[in-house]
């Protein structure tokens, strides 16, 4: 050995070392590799949405022809036939201003609960946070609920409806769709990994929560005691937000979005530690 060389323990030493150990309980949730690979949202986000009308004959008008086309079926059998009340608003408005967020809702939640199987080849080649592909299911939802907000613009001025200043907090309320939309997805999206059931369910699911929303009825005709129950619902206080910013309508009570935001950030919360938990064995089921 020549004088100054380093032997090979001491090489061994000046070396990083890094220790592979099994996950514990709570694992970490390391939120700041979103915007590391937020290159990759970017494109999976123009991907699905390019995917999405690429072959359709209408193209974007499909966003704004279902939910206009839910608006008259309600507005003839609920609002007509039915004789449910509206407020004092003109049924058809009443129930648009319900079906945007509901859309958004029902969108988002359907793309982010079948994103990481759909995804299943990328996640077999190539590591990045999966979190991404339930985050960008969500954000493609945002392109429709632009395009059919355009439509409920001109209903307001057809009934000659102003907005008030409450109008500013529309995106609290938006955030709060996106936010329950991903909250639960997160959940689904795991789970159909393990159980293809699932996707199978899912419009049942999203069948029983439209009319856990009042979107076709007055959330005032729920009885006062089970009201906060009844705002465990995430969407019931993002209607009530919706209808009270865009139709001047009474603010919603504390209690329903208190209990409505609490309920979105619980299934958030342990949406995410159960998706990160469950992850790292996505490659070898899906």
């Amino acid at each position: 050995m020549t004088t100054g060389a380093i032997s090979e323990a001491e090489r061994h030493q000046l070396l990083p070392l890094h220790r592979i150990a099994p996950s514990h309980a709570w694992v970490p949730l390391r939120l700041a590799e979103l915007w590391e690979y937020r290159e990759l949202l970017y494109f999976l986000i123009w991907r699905e949405v390019r995917v999405r009308y690429k072959q359709t004959a209408l193209g974007v008008a499909w966003a704004v022809i279902q939910p206009v086309m839910t608006m008259l079926v309600f507005s003839i059998f609920f609002g007509r036939l039915g004789g449910l009340p509206s407020d004092g608003l003109p049924y058809p408005v009443f129930t648009y201003s319900a079906l945007i967020p509901w859309q958004l809702f029902a969108f988002a939640l359907t793309e982010s609960s079948n994103s990481v199987v759909a995804n299943q080849r990328l996640i077999t080649k190539v590591y990045f946070p999966r979190l991404i592909m339930p985050l960008s299911g969500v954000c493609v939802g945002l392109v429709d609920f632009v395009v059919a907000f355009g439509v409920l613009v001109l209903l307001l001025m057809w009934y000659h409806i102003a907005p008030s200043a409450a109008i500013l907090t529309l995106p609290l309320w938006t955030l709060l769709a996106v936010g329950s939309a991903f909250a639960v997805g997160l959940w689904l999206s795991a789970l159909n990994v393990r159980f293809r059931d699932v996707r199978y369910t899912l419009p049942f699911i999203t069948q029983l929560w439209l009319c856990a929303t009042p979107v076709a009825y007055s959330g005032r005709i729920v009885p006062p005691f089970w009201r906060p129950l009844y705002a465990s619902n995430p969407m019931v206080g993002v209607v009530a937000g919706f209808r009270w910013a865009l139709l001047g309508q009474t603010r919603p009570a504390m209690t329903t979005l208190a209990v409505s935001t609490a309920a979105m950030l619980v299934i958030l919360v342990s949406g995410l530690y159960y998706f990160r938990r469950t992850e790292r064995t996505f490659a070898d089921i899906v």
